[in-house]
């Protein structure tokens, strides 16, 4: 298993021990996925021996494998569950000598793969300011965890009584032109815009307990439309896909905030699709609002892309290549 550049020098060996079997299971993956991932991108050799994993290589090599390693142990440790893009992201971050965001540092929801941790520098941020702001933008692309850490903070502010309930919306940009051609009533139409939102919720919340809350106006889901003329008091409102709201729209809903509320508006203002002559109350709103207390502006880069790491490269190419504002439509 693994390989050995005949230029790293010195071959080295280093022990990452183990509590159990099932940690050792855990971090090697499927059918040593995730070992097999480690050994090539650290270009050593991981062997799993009786007390832990033994790394073999060169120094820098057998060093970064290992601490990819270590921080694996420690995600599993922490409850979170490992999964391959958890990998990727452990061994981008020892790559760059970046620090991991620390264990402990959960948000006290259970999702399918465990407790809900913020993973880049930007994630951490984030949730530190929806903790300790009512209003916060989450700024940036696709991929960086916006949505899914604001669904996140807002399960756990209602599990805790912070708030008595829930609202997810989102600007439905092409409402005049494409929803009278889809089939069924509004509820049906509007659907596939809220789908993101109904996803990153069944991620956390069993469906029979979404159901309950949304039949007792607990939990909301609805276009931007739905949000005029109402005062939003104890709930916790996110804005998803802000980048297609209008300036009079984020007005609007920027003055729903009630009592007791907190708002979190997420966007990326790269990718706007409303008409040409409509300007994007996200991009106007950072200047309307800057430097108001108790607001804050989290902005995320590629770097904080916790999907496949094809996405960050993606991300990159695009932000590296010179379009003119006719190339972009």
């Amino acid at each position: 298993m693994g390989r050995i550049s005949k230029k790293a020098g010195k071959v080295n060996s280093l022990t990452v021990a183990v509590q159990s079997i099932s940690e050792a299971q855990a971090v090697s993956g499927q059918h040593d996925e995730y070992l097999r991932l480690i050994e090539d991108k650290f270009n050593a050799s991981v062997l799993l021996r009786g007390e832990g994993f033994e790394v073999i290589g060169g120094e820098e090599e057998t060093q970064g494998a290992a601490k990819a390693i270590e921080e694996l142990l420690a995600l599993l440790r922490s409850g979170q569950t490992i999964g391959i893009n958890d990998v990727r992201y452990v061994i981008r971050m020892v790559k760059r000598r970046d620090k991991i965001v620390e264990v402990g540092e959960s948000i006290p929801v259970l999702s399918k793969r465990g407790f809900v941790r913020p993973k880049t520098p930007g994630q951490r941020r984030y949730v530190e300011a929806i903790k300790t702001h009512d209003l916060v933008f989450g700024i940036g692309p696709a991929g960086t965890g916006k949505t899914y850490l604001a669904v996140a903070m807002a399960v756990a502010s209602l599990k805790s009584g912070r708030v008595s309930r829930i609202i997810l919306t989102r600007p439905a940009v092409e409402a005049g032109e494409k929803l009278g051609f889809l089939p069924g009533d509004i509820q049906a139409k509007i659907n596939p815009y809220l789908r993101p939102l109904y996803d990153a919720l069944y991620d956390m919340l069993p469906p029979d307990t979404i159901a309950k809350y949304m039949d007792k106006g607990i939990i909301e889901v609805a276009p931007l439309a739905f949000m005029r003329g109402r005062t939003l008091n104890s709930s916790f409102i996110i804005l998803d896909e802000a980048q297609n709201a209008t300036i009079e729209q984020m007005k609007m809903f920027l003055t729903r905030l009630g009592f007791d509320s907190k708002a979190v508006v997420t966007g990326d203002i790269t990718q706007i699709d409303l008409p040409s002559k409509k300007a994007s109350g996200l991009v106007d709103v950072q200047e309307v609002l800057s430097g108001i207390d108790g607001i804050a502006f989290v902005y995320f880069t590629g770097e904080d892309v916790v999907r496949h790491e094809l996405v960050q490269r993606i991300i990159e190419a695009y932000e590296n290549r010179d379009y003119s504002k006719e190339d972009m439509g």
